[in-house]
């Protein structure tokens, strides 16, 4: 498509990195995943000393990571993400996938050569006897603004549904929009 229409203001909301956010006394603070020499940087109520917070920021990443997708899907152990990545593979193959998290671990795979994309799902399971599990596309499309493509964004609305070996009656669904900038290899 030369222009996509719609809402994509999705892309304009922001995260910090997974792990990251505002304590009680509205500092940027880490929980889980922080370096281990910050523990001695907080009172026990999990305030950062004054005169720790520039190494604190040192150590720490703050920062903003803006929303590159808006989806929904019934993927298995999928509770949502907000992250695209998009990485230029050679002059004419794009390979696109979702970020997983701490609660998601399916990943929404797309390969996009020329005017041809191969969706799957990717299921790194936490669960269960299979561990990895692709799910094949079915059926559905994918719509990609030409004019933003051309300039490095991934501006698309997409709808697909996908075989499920578990349950073959209720096919998996992903559907939703993106806006993400085309990162060289």
């Amino acid at each position: 498509m030369k222009n996509l229409s719609g809402s994509f203001s999705f892309k304009e909301n922001w995260d910090y990195p997974e792990g990251i956010y505002r304590n009680d006394f509205g500092q940027v603070s880490c929980d889980g995943l922080c370096p281990a020499e910050t523990d001695k940087m907080k009172d026990d109520h999990g305030r950062i000393f004054k005169d720790s917070l520039p190494r604190f920021y040192q150590l720490v990443d703050t920062t903003h990571l803006f929303h590159s997708i808006k989806s929904n899907s019934n993927s298995y152990e999928w509770t949502g993400t907000n992250f695209l990545t998009a990485v230029k593979m050679s002059n004419d193959t794009i390979h696109c996938f979702t970020d997983n998290n701490a609660a998601t671990h399916s990943s929404l795979d797309l390969i996009i050569t020329k005017d041809k994309c191969i969706p799957v799902i990717k299921l790194n399971s936490v669960t269960g006897t299979a561990k990895k599990v692709i799910y094949i596309c079915k059926k559905g499309y994918i719509k990609i603004d030409k004019n933003l493509w051309n300039n490095g964004i991934m501006k698309a609305k997409f709808d697909f549904t996908f075989d499920s070996k578990e349950a073959p009656e209720k096919p998996i669904f992903w559907k939703g929009k993106i806006y993400a900038p085309i990162k060289a290899e």
